[in-house]
């Protein structure tokens, strides 16, 4: 059976569409809305909705916010493994303006409590993983920790280094298997690990030996893959994992959609992704990462972070595949 667990956050989502994002000092009035959010949410949901058994590893409040990611969780049939804190959960306020971009503030709240000793406690569930996705919206340590049991069970490790000014420990690097930064995170986690300086509006642009050289910089031991938005992603292999693909490097298209809101499309690309990985271990990494593409376009489509999920049926009627 396929099996995904997520480690990450759950934040409540206060969401403003606006003409255009604020500047500092500047008043604007816009269209308000709140839903379910946080990376780890998102991508648990993703993968849920793309038809993947999944557990989800978070820290939740006794409050509302907490009540809410308990019924969210029961409802689409994801095994939800919290970590009861006296913190309140998580938020995060998000401005979207009229051609989908997004800015985002996050309150951690209880997703800063996620302990190294209650991920321990989830060693059952990782042993029956064939994926276990992290993020940087939680303790480093404890995405690493549940990295180390996925590596004792021959699990993959999928970490999306995300948000882009939050830092992978060393000890997190060394244990990811694969990692899915965007344009933004690519060159900060480029300059962060390696001192090399690439300017991120130029990325997509740059020639494919030369990104493919900049990608094994960062991660000479794995697989990256650099969400390049409508222009698609690039895939970076290290020599002699290729996943079973035929080539160490190569770009997939983005899928044709019209994009109302772009909040959460990274997520739903990483939970399509491990979900993908986890259905069919013998298909070629190339074929999940054109089936993750496709998902989190089609997810762009609505407005809302968790509430954008497509599920796989959906996927399927609108792209064939």
């Amino acid at each position: 059976m396929s099996k995904v667990v997520v480690v990450g956050s759950f934040n409540v989502d206060h969401v403003w569409s606006v003409a255009a994002l604020p500047r500092p000092g500047e008043t604007l009035a816009g269209q308000y809305h709140t839903g379910p959010g946080g990376k780890g949410f998102n991508q648990a949901t993703a993968s849920a909705r793309a038809g993947a058994s999944t557990s989800f590893v978070c820290a939740l409040g006794e409050d509302a916010g907490g009540q809410l990611a308990r019924a969210l969780a029961t409802a689409d049939g994801i095994d939800l493994r919290d970590l009861r804190s006296d913190a309140p959960t998580g938020t995060a306020g998000i401005y979207v303006d009229r051609d989908g971009r997004n800015s985002i503030v996050i309150g951690p709240g209880a997703n800063a409590e996620l302990s190294t000793v209650f991920v321990d406690l989830q060693r059952e569930a990782i042993a029956q993983a064939r994926v276990v996705l992290g993020q940087l919206e939680s303790p480093p340590a404890s995405v690493a920790a549940a990295f180390a049991h996925a590596r004792g069970v021959g699990a993959l490790a999928l970490l999306n280094p995300a948000p882009a000014d939050a830092v992978a420990t060393p000890e997190l690097w060394a244990l990811a298997d694969v990692i899915t930064p965007n344009e933004t995170e690519f060159c900060a986690q480029l300059k962060r690990h390696t001192g090399a300086v690439v300017d991120p509006e130029r990325l997509a642009a740059l020639a494919d030996d030369e990104l493919h050289a900049d990608c094994r910089r960062l991660l000479p031991h794995g697989s990256v893959v650099v969400t390049l938005g409508s222009a698609g992603c690039f895939v970076s292999h290290a020599d002699g994992r290729l996943h079973g693909d035929a080539q160490a490097y190569y770009r997939v298209a983005a899928a044709p959609v019209r994009a109302v809101d772009t909040t959460g499309a990274g997520d739903a690309f990483n939970g399509a992704l491990a979900a993908a990985l986890a259905r069919n271990t013998d298909a070629a990494f190339a074929d999940h990462v054109a089936y993750a593409t496709r998902y989190a376009g089609l997810s762009t489509e609505r407005a809302g972070a968790a509430s954008a999920m497509p599920r796989d049926s959906e996927l399927r009627a609108r792209f064939g595949a």
